[in-house]
């Protein structure tokens, strides 16, 4: 199936000046900025506006998926309860699964054969997009939902995997430091 046929895209919401931050506003907006290089979402850390009224329907959702249209990376990052008022700034695409678990999407989305094709599909020279219609039309394998459960969780536990063996490789860098180190001053004594 294509993403189109399982969420609504659309672009984020087109401010039309440029955004200064309200200690008072009743929202945050979300930029390209509040995504780390792993897909995190950092609303907190998100700059805040007053909303026009009627425009409430722009209100991000839990499950909702921030996808990077421009840039280097085209990753997404996965909308979790408890983030609060908060809009999508464009030129970000807001992705509204239905259909299909957000969490195996945004998975799908970040995997590395898929980012693949998506810098494929990527316009233009000095800054690389994707548009809306283009991401609708990138092919998604929809296995049952127990099979997306399934490999959300293989996914999670990787990435636990991977962040432990990242822990563990910079302790022993510094064991081996302070080793040395150690071995260094007892020579020279």
């Amino acid at each position: 199936m294509n993403i189109g046929d399982l969420a609504d895209v659309q672009m984020g919401y087109p401010f039309r000046s440029r955004l200064e931050h309200d200690p008072q506003g009743d929202v945050a907006v979300i930029q390209m900025k509040d995504i780390d290089d792993t897909n995190l979402l950092h609303a907190d850390e998100a700059i805040r506006v007053a909303l026009p009224k009627g425009k409430a329907h722009h209100l991000l959702r839990a499950g909702d998926l921030l996808f990077r249209s421009r840039g280097r990376s085209n990753g997404a990052a996965e909308v979790l309860d408890g983030i609060g008022p908060a809009v999508l700034s464009a030129p970000m695409l807001l992705i509204r699964p239905h259909g299909v678990l957000p969490a195996y999407l945004c998975w799908y989305l970040n995997a590395p054969a898929t980012q693949d094709q998506l810098a494929a599909m990527a316009e233009g020279t000095s800054v690389r997009m994707i548009s809306a219609e283009a991401l609708k039309a990138l092919h998604v394998p929809l296995p049952s939902l127990t099979a997306q459960q399934r490999i959300v969780q293989a996914a999670a536990l990787a990435e636990q995997e991977r962040a432990l063996l990242a822990q563990i490789a910079t302790l022993r860098q510094r064991l081996n430091t302070h080793i040395l180190m150690t071995f260094a001053h007892e020579a020279t004594a």
